[in-house]
């Protein structure tokens, strides 16, 4: 990088922290640093709700996938994701937002037990402490990559920044950063894409570039060869639609804090309900700027950085910035993707801090203390989540596709908190104690597939077949649990349950899905029916 280059970097990291400061002053109660007062316009929460995705998951992990397993990469945003964001919309966030709950956990201390509570705060934040390392490792890539920085002092810069601004402005300077940040993403990805496209001669040379590469036809197709695992994927169309397109998708989409925090923060209802519609349209594009830039990497970067043995996919996109862009343009695109692992990192560490504060502290540990108090442990709560998070970082450098680390999370944390949650949303019956069985035997059952394919007593055909395998046999037994439990404990009264399922007052059917602002252009049914048409249409051309 040139001084040029450092010079961009420099203003955008004064910008980050200037709107961490400027955040600062209207922070005034914990509901202020939480949850940003609950008074942020639709249009800030679902750039903010997109962009905090923009992490090392999108970024580094989705170019990855892309160069390994060429187009049915896509299935990730057009199945994996799309639907289960428009569902949260229409269908979920009339709980979340009309309870007033303030997480995710909390939502199920009410519907089932403090039990099944601290068993989802705790894992809720190990998963985000986890996955917030993810962010910092791929942050490291980077700056080893461009700025020949060492991974330890990479990975230590990166995190105090994210720690500077969060712990001054909380949730509203997250946010507003992630707004930010979803430009500055988007103004260093594209060139990327546009140079790479030019180098290959346009997506007609690309296409010819993929076929006599390893992937083959077969890397440029989604749906081609599914009734069977031999594919790049490695996987069958039932474990993408079962795995991947519902338990997978909808467990993170619909129950991961750290997204559904965004939605939250919003200003009223309408605006929590369209938070996740209007992020659902730019991640239905967003694989033109990662999954694109992968097959430009495999097909022009020898060996992808390896040497020799495997290819390794993280470098997709640092070794593609390396070869392909020229001074000035350099530094937007080392910017932008500074910018997305910092929002990743952003969520994941502003969704442990609440959960910790509220939902661990507030609950378990100091009761009844002066708002203040919870104020300042939110502080605290964020500087030991950032420390941690260094400390996963080296977890995740151990994976040569960091897609299939964060997808092994997903499987254990996520599928069995999303199948708890919605039979018990929809089904009254469901005991407390059955939600907390269930949710503990799902969490086990995902963990022990996974530890049973790496002893090699489960022969899966990919890491990420096992995962949408682990996924759908953790939504199974959390099924089972929950309906041999059932009929053994005792079950909640009506009244306990209003506002919290489906079938009584404040959250019927009805009024969960037609509820909406009053102008007809705004109704998050519409908005979000559109959504879904416009991914399955996207799939034409590629199937």
């Amino acid at each position: 990088m040139s001084p040029l280059d450092y010079l961009i970097l420099a203003l955008y990291f004064g910008t980050v922290l200037g709107v961490g400061f400027a955040a600062r002053r209207a922070i005034k109660t914990s509901v202020d640093f939480f949850l940003s007062g609950r008074s942020l316009p639709a249009w800030v929460t679902g750039l903010a709700f997109v962009s905090a995705n923009l992490g090392a998951l999108e970024i580094i992990g989705m170019a990855a996938n892309g160069a390994q397993y060429g187009l049915m990469t896509l299935h990730y945003y057009w199945i994996g994701a799309v639907p289960a964001m428009v569902f949260l919309g229409i269908v979920m966030m009339p709980f979340y937002y009309g309870s007033k709950v303030r997480s995710v956990p909390e939502y199920l201390r009410l519907r089932f037990n403090r039990p099944a509570h601290l068993l989802n705060a705790l894992s809720f934040a190990v998963a985000q402490v986890l996955i917030a390392g993810v962010n910092l490792y791929a942050l490291a890539l980077i700056m080893q990559a461009l700025l020949g920085w060492p991974l330890w002092l990479s990975i230590v810069v990166g995190a105090l920044i994210v720690l500077a601004y969060i712990t001054i402005g909380g949730l509203s300077s997250a946010i507003y950063n992630e707004v930010l940040q979803f430009f500055v993403i988007l103004a260093g990805l594209v060139p990327i894409t546009v140079i790479g496209l030019a180098k290959v001669g346009g997506i007609d040379g690309l296409w010819d570039a993929v076929r006599g590469s390893d992937l083959g036809e077969a890397g440029l197709h989604t749906w081609a060869d599914t009734g069977s695992a031999d594919n790049p994927l490695g996987a069958s169309w039932i474990g993408i639609v079962f795995g991947l397109g519902f338990v997978l998708s909808f467990g993170y989409w619909t129950t991961n804090f750290a997204e559904v925090q965004r939605a939250i923060s919003a200003k009223d209802m309408s605006a929590a309900r369209r938070t996740p519609i209007i992020a659902a349209y730019p991640k239905m594009v967003i694989p033109l700027v990662t999954v694109i830039p992968g097959l430009v990497a495999v097909v022009t970067v020898n060996g992808l950085g390896a040497e020799t043995g495997d290819l390794t996919y993280n470098n997709a996109i640092p070794l593609l910035m390396r070869d392909l862009l020229p001074t000035g343009v350099l530094g937007v695109a080392v910017t932008g993707l500074l910018a997305s692992f910092m929002a990743g990192m952003a969520a994941n560490v502003s969704g442990f801090n609440t959960v910790f504060t509220y939902d661990i502290w507030q609950t378990y540990v100091r009761r009844d203390r002066p708002d203040d108090y919870y104020l300042r442990i939110g502080r605290i709560a964020t500087i030991g989540g950032v420390l941690v998070g260094i400390g996963t970082a080296f977890i995740a450098a151990g994976f040569n596709n960091i897609m299939n680390y964060i997808q092994v999370l997903f499987s254990v944390f996520n599928a069995p908190l999303f199948a708890a949650f919605i039979i018990g949303m929809f089904w009254k019956r469901m005991t407390a104690w059955a939600g907390f069985w269930s949710l503990l035997t799902g969490t086990l059952g995902a963990l022990a597939t996974y530890l049973l394919y790496q002893a090699g007593v489960l022969p899966f055909d990919s890491d990420l077949e096992e995962s949408f395998w682990g996924a759908g046999i953790a939504f199974v037994l959390v099924a089972i649990v929950a309906v041999v439990v059932t009929p053994l404990t005792a079950r909640k009264s009506d009244d306990e349950l209003r506002g919290l399922v489906y079938g009584l007052a404040g959250t019927d059917g009805r009024q969960a899905l037609l509820g909406g602002d009053a102008r007809w252009y705004r109704s998050p049914l519409l908005l979000g029916g559109i959504a879904v048409v416009l991914s399955a249409l996207l799939y034409l051309p590629v199937l």
